[in-house]
Formats: C-alpha cells, sequence, structure tokens
C-alpha cells in the first residue's frame, strides 16, 4: 500500500497540478522524442524496452512515462539532476492480482524506485559505460542490478550489459562476483519484507547474472527509431507467483516522436505480448518563457516629481519594494525587498537608471541595501558613473571593467547623518482567493482528491512582524473512499491525514503571528505561535547563522505543537510534544547540489535524522529528494525509514511577465507517523536566500539591465 497526500503547505495548488502539462510548451530546444539512444524504457530511464542501456537523458531532463504489456501497466517518472546520475521512481499495476485484505476490487499496485550512475562517458574508442539499480528499496518486486556498455555507430546504438535480479532470472552465468563471498551465491527472495520502506541491502548484485542487450536505429525519417532487445528475464520468476510464459527471449519495437517532447512506443515482447506506451520529456534546466516585462527606463530619462513617484516607479519597473530612500554624504541608500525579478542584478540595473535620473549631482554610489521580512541581507554597491557609462554603451562590460561590491554589515537601523527621501510603513492587510487541491494517488484507496477554495491573508504589523493564515472551503471530493490507516505503533501523529481532509467542509488550516530578528550581522532568529498547520497548534522558534556568500549555514529550531481537532477549528486533542533539530546546510560545489542535514526529535517523539539533496538549475527549477531514519525501527509504521522527492517550479518559466512565485509539487509514497515533521510556514534558510552570492552573479552582466 502506498499513500501519497501531498501536502503543499497541506496544500497543493490547482494551478501547480496543471503547470506538469504546460512544462514542455515552456521548455526550449529540440526535445528528446525521437532521438537515438535516449528514449525511456518501460520500466522507465533510458533504455530500450525491458531493458536499460549506460545512456543518460540530457541533463535537467524529466521524462514522464506510462504503458501497458499485460498484466503490467507501468507509471514512472525519471529525473536527470546531474550529467552522471539518472534517478526516478515507479508504479507498477499488476492487472491479475489485487490487493487482498485492503481491497479485493484493485489491482495490486507496487511502487519503486531506481538510480542509475555513469561510470564511463563515451569515446571514439570505449563505450559509455553505467551501473544501475532497479527498485531497489521497499518490496523490490522488481528489483535489479545492472552493468551496461553502449556504443554508438553511424545510425546504430548498441548496448550490452549483465543484469542481477529481475534482469537476470534467465541465470545464463553463475554470479561472477561469487569468489567475493558466499552472499552473492544466492539471491534472498524478499529482502525487502512485505511492508517496504526498507532497501533491500542483501539482494543487492546477489545469484545467478544474465546477459542483456540490443540495438536502436535511426530510420531515414528521423520522427522512427526501430528497437531490438534481448532480455535477460525469463518469466519464471515473476512477483506474487504471476510467472508469464514466454516465446522468445528477444523483443521488437519502435519509437515514434509526435511532437519535440511527446513520444508513442510500441512492441511485441515475450514472442507473444503487445507493448504500447507514451512518453513526455521536459526540459527542466531550459524552462523559459519570452517575458513582455516593462522595457527598462532610459538613462537620461526625465526624473519623478518626487520620490513617492520614484519609489512607485522602481516596484513598478524594477520589481522593488522599497521600504526606505535616504542619502548620507556622496551615497543613496535603497532599502528594498525584491519583489518581481528572480535576479538582484535585473533588479539593480532596471533600478539605476531610474535613481540616475532622480538624484542630484551630490550622489556618487547606489547602495542597495536588500531585506527580507524585516532581515537584512546584502548590500550592493554600484558606482554611478560607472554604471551610467555601462548603460549607454552598446556592450555588456560594466560588471567586468567596473564592477560592484557587496558587504554583510548593513547600517539597516542607523539613521544619523541621512537624508530621508522616503520611507514606506507596513502594508498592512492583503488577502488573495484561490483555489487548491489536495491529492492522493498510488494507494489501495485508488486516486483521492479535494478540491477546494483557499483565502489567504496576511497582516503586517510591521516590518519584522505579520499575521498570516488561510481558510479552506471544500467544494469537491471522493474522500468518502478514504478507507486505508497504515499500521503503526508510534503515535497517530500524521496517519490521521484522512480524518482531516474528510470531518469538515471549512476549517482554518493555518493561523500564526511570527516575527524575525536579526541577531548579529550573519546571524538571524524567527519565532511563531498559533495554528501552525493543518494538524498542530503551537508555538516555536528557529535561530540560523548564514555568513554572506558563504557555501554553508547552521541552525537550530525548537517547537512545542498540541494536535489539532479534526474540524480544523481551535479546538485541540490530547498529544503534545516539543519537537526540534539541528540542522546543516552545505552548497557541495558538486553539480550545484545542496545538501542538508538534520538531526533532532520527531513529531512521534521519535529520534533520528533527515538527508535532503536538491539541485537548482539556471532556468530556477530545483529538484530534490530525502530520506528519514529514526529509532522507530519496526514501529515506524510500514517501513524503516521515510522518503520523498520534490520539485519546485518558478513560475517566471511559464509567463510572460516576471515572477518570484513559485509552485512546489511534492512525492512522499506513505503517510508514516515515523520521522513526521512538523509542516512549517516559513523558513529561514529560504527567507535569507540572497545571501548566497551565486543567485546574483548567475547571469550577470546580461541581466542587470
Amino acid at each position: 500500500p502506498h499513500q501519497c497526500f501531498s501536502r503543499q503547505p497541506l496544500a497543493l495548488r490547482a494551478a501547480c497540478a496543471s503547470l506538469l502539462f504546460a512544462l514542455p510548451a515552456m521548455a526550449q530546444g529540440d526535445g528528446l522524442a525521437g532521438q537515438l539512444g535516449k528514449g525511456q524504457s518501460d520500466f522507465g530511464g533510458v533504455g530500450l524496452m525491458q531493458t536499460p542501456t549506460a545512456r543518460m537523458a540530457p541533463l535537467g531532463n524529466m521524462s514522464v512515462n506510462l504503458n501497458r504489456t499485460s498484466p503490467y501497466r507501468r507509471y514512472s517518472v525519471f529525473f536527470q539532476p546531474t550529467d552522471w546520475f539518472e534517478g526516478g521512481f515507479r508504479y507498477v499495476e499488476v492487472e491479475n492480482r489485487r490487493f487482498g485484505v485492503f481491497d479485493d476490487d484493485r489491482p495490486y499496485l507496487d511502487k519503486g524506485f531506481d538510480a542509475k550512475f555513469r561510470l564511463l562517458e563515451e569515446t571514439r574508442y570505449w563505450p559509455e559505460v553505467a551501473l544501475g539499480l532497479r527498485d531497489f528499496g521497499g518490496t523490490t518486486l522488481f528489483g535489479a542490478e545492472y552493468l551496461a556498455a553502449s556504443k554508438r555507430w553511424f545510425d546504430l546504438d548498441i548496448t550490452l550489459g549483465l543484469g542481477w535480479g529481475y534482469l537476470g532470472n534467465a541465470s545464463d552465468i553463475d554470479n561472477p562476483l561469487g569468489w567475493l563471498g558466499d552472499r552473492f551465491e544466492q539471491r534472498p527472495t524478499s529482502a525487502g519484507g512485505d511492508q517496504g520502506g526498507e532497501f533491500a541491502v542483501d539482494q543487492l548484485f546477489a545469484g545467478p547474472a544474465a546477459f542483456f542487450g540490443g540495438i536502436e536505429y535511426q530510420t531515414p525519417w528521423d520522427p522512427l527509431v526501430l528497437q531490438l532487445e534481448a532480455e535477460g528475464n525469463s518469466y519464471r520468476k515473476e512477483p506474487r507467483n504471476n510467472n508469464q510464459e514466454q516465446d522468445s527471449r528477444w523483443n521488437i519495437g519502435a519509437r515514434l516522436a509526435l511532437t519535440d517532447n511527446l513520444e508513442a512506443r510500441a512492441g511485441w515482447q515475450r514472442g507473444n505480448t503487445l507493448m504500447a506506451g507514451v512518453s513526455y520529456h521536459i526540459d527542466l534546466a531550459g524552462l523559459s518563457q519570452p517575458k513582455n516585462d516593462p522595457s527598462p527606463q532610459p538613462i537620461d530619462a526625465p526624473a519623478q516629481p518626487d520620490w513617492q513617484q520614484a519609489s512607485d516607479l522602481l516596484e513598478r519597473n524594477a520589481g522593488m519594494d522599497v521600504h526606505r530612500i535616504s542619502q548620507r554624504h556622496q551615497n543613496l541608500y535603497i532599502q528594498a525587498s525584491p519583489d518581481t525579478y528572480r535576479s538582484l542584478s535585473k533588479s539593480e540595473g532596471r533600478a539605476g537608471r531610474i535613481l540616475h535620473a532622480q538624484a542630484d549631482d551630490s550622489v556618487d554610489t547606489f547602495r542597495f541595501q536588500w531585506q527580507e521580512r524585516g532581515l537584512p541581507l546584502r548590500e550592493n554597491v554600484h558606482d554611478r558613473d560607472a554604471f551610467a557609462a555601462a548603460a549607454r554603451s552598446a556592450d555588456n562590460t560594466y560588471a567586468h571593467q567596473y564592477g560592484i561590491y557587496s558587504q554583510a554589515t548593513l547600517s539597516q537601523s542607523a539613521s544619523t547623518g541621512h537624508t530621508v527621501y522616503h520611507e514606506q510603513p507596513a502594508h498592512g492587510f492583503d488577502w488573495n482567493l484561490s483555489p487548491s487541491l489536495d491529492q492522493n494517488f498510488g494507494g489501495p484507496d485508488g486516486y483521492l482528491y479535494r478540491l477546494k477554495l483557499m483565502l489567504d491573508a496576511q497582516y503586517e504589523t510591521d516590518a519584522n512582524g505579520w499575521f498570516s493564515g488561510n481558510l479552506a472551503l471544500t467544494l469537491a471530493d471522493n474522500l468518502d473512499n478514504y478507507e486505508y490507516i497504515a499500521d503503526s505503533d508510534l503515535p497517530r501523529v500524521r496517519t490521521f491525514i484522512g480524518d482531516y481532509l474528510n470531518d469538515t467542509r471549512l476549517g482554518i488550516e493555518h493561523l500564526q503571528y511570527t516575527r524575525t530578528a536579526a541577531l548579529g550581522d550573519n546571524t538571524y532568529g524567527m519565532a511563531y505561535a498559533g495554528l501552525l498547520e493543518m494538524m498542530y497548534a503551537g508555538a516555536g522558534g528557529e535561530v540560523l547563522y548564514r555568513p554572506l556568500d558563504a557555501p554553508y549555514a547552521f541552525g537550530v529550531e525548537a517547537n512545542w505543537v498540541r494536535q489539532r481537532g479534526f474540524d480544523q477549528d481551535f479546538s485541540l486533542r490530547d498529544y503534545s510534544t516539543w519537537t526540534g533539530y539541528l540542522n546543516a546546510y552545505l552548497n557541495t560545489g558538486i553539480e550545484d547540489v545542496l545538501a542538508k542535514v538534520s538531526v533532532g526529535r520527531y513529531l512521534a517523539k521519535d529520534v533520528g535524522g533527515t538527508l535532503d539533496l536538491s539541485r537548482e538549475f539556471d532556468s530556477g527549477v530545483r529538484i530534490g529528494a530525502w530520506g528519514t531514519w529514526t529509532d522507530a525501527g519496526d514501529d515506524f509504521g510500514e517501513g524503516g525509514f521515510d522518503k520523498g522527492l520534490y520539485l519546485s517550479i518558478p513560475f517566471d518559466g511559464f509567463f510572460t511577465t516576471s515572477s518570484r512565485d513559485r509552485a512546489d509539487i511534492n512525492w512522499q509514497p506513505l503517510t508514516r507517523d515515523g520521522g513526521a515533521r512538523l509542516d512549517r510556514r516559513y523558513d529561514l534558510y529560504d527567507l535569507t536566500r540572497e545571501r548566497s552570492h551565486k543567485d546574483y552573479w548567475k547571469n550577470y552582466p546580461d541581466t542587470w539591465r
């Protein structure tokens, strides 16, 4: 059984879900459909049909696949976060087997995670070589390991591989690793256990092996690729005693590009079974959309009548929420929060033109003091004459010839000697009404949804404090079908999710007061109290140490929480606990990967740690995966650890106007009580994003204009 209610926070925006269908239209490039050696296998991941290859998709690619080869239907999503690593997840629906005690009316559904690592790049004389793991965690019903080599020769792409497990059931040879130890001689039949959620370490590269391979041929008609493969599976050891007849180990197939991103696939497998499927390729790294933003102001445009109107123009044209404009000696200070453009340099380039027209001749330096929720983040300093000269030039020589500099110490409150031209009070009340969607898929209860109307509101008391909340009204749902609750010997800290979603049509999902403070040049603090999420009320705080432009940061958070009533009003249940973590962040310098490690106490009072690895592409899209291990052991709730994937997509890639807003899509295969974390609304690391120098200089100087 696989439960995966998506919480975003505890609600997935309906618009976010629909964005997946628009992604290929926004992604630039020729697409992968019909390209030799780049097709997706039946199981997902670059391969032939039933077998993988050593090939990798282009960096940043995401492929969504579905296919049917009786009695299996497979649904998968695969990512290419680095040039040398491919990963993804898959659901396999077994049409002729039932969920049994969970639901006799629904086909059995199994999930799996895959990973492939490139060991050697192809050269003129050497093939590309990769090592892969298929369905390596959980029940491992289709678990397999392989070593594959692929070589291109004109219009042919040739692969030869050696497989273990599901890819090696034909047992062509004894395990060549047998000399390393007895454990490699026999393969355990159920290392993953019946509950799943555990790594099947004892199975890895164990048992007999078989050869597999195949050829792809790029036909003279570019959209069409033909395939021929030999399987390593005999179909005599299928999961759940579901053995299939195999008349031949040879499969034939074809891939046809319908568009640059959409591909249809068909094949004849086992010598007796038809395969049909489709793949949808998305270039996350190249996600972009031509912009129709307002043109930058001419460098010699006339001044605005006053600084209030200049501030309004800075917001409209430069995307800056201006808090204060002042002058001290020859320096013009602009305290602001980024509001529109993902790149600070773009906002500063546009703002510099407006300020050059507005400031008198006594000003020779523009100092942009960037803030977020009252927290000072960085000060970027521009020489006025150098900026004006660059703005009038025909090339982008500004950053290289004149440069700017950043500093960590911001005189945010020191006003001695400052002439204040404009000061903006807190914004007061703001609200938004929008549709939202909670979804659950992949479990024994089938697809579950709740369509609702969300009223989000916020009231700023001052620059550092604000009330925030949202009210949810259910418009339509099928949550009456929600029946299965995972086994757990821990306190029910998350597995009551069905009751929270189904027991009320109108509920308060969030209502809290939050306050921030700068505790030092590199240290930030935040405190909050109220209805912190759908399931918990309480109070807590966070402290973060994050030096300017450093690749690391350290933080601590602590929360006292009490479980809320199912009706999502102000009622509370009896369960309460302390929860908190020590957090460490590191930009590894390897493929732009950000690692976050958290160690602490979780909602069910279990103690352990979470490892989160993610990468953000230049497009702004971030993909990541996390795993949590605690001391709950067998009480964890269906397996011994928790895991999930997430995708964060900037709206900037979808619309013709720039935006800093994002759509976050989370996938968690099972709702467990072990390793459960408080779903906090705000996070200091996210709020202090602009402390990272990487984001400022990205694409500089092209964006400063």
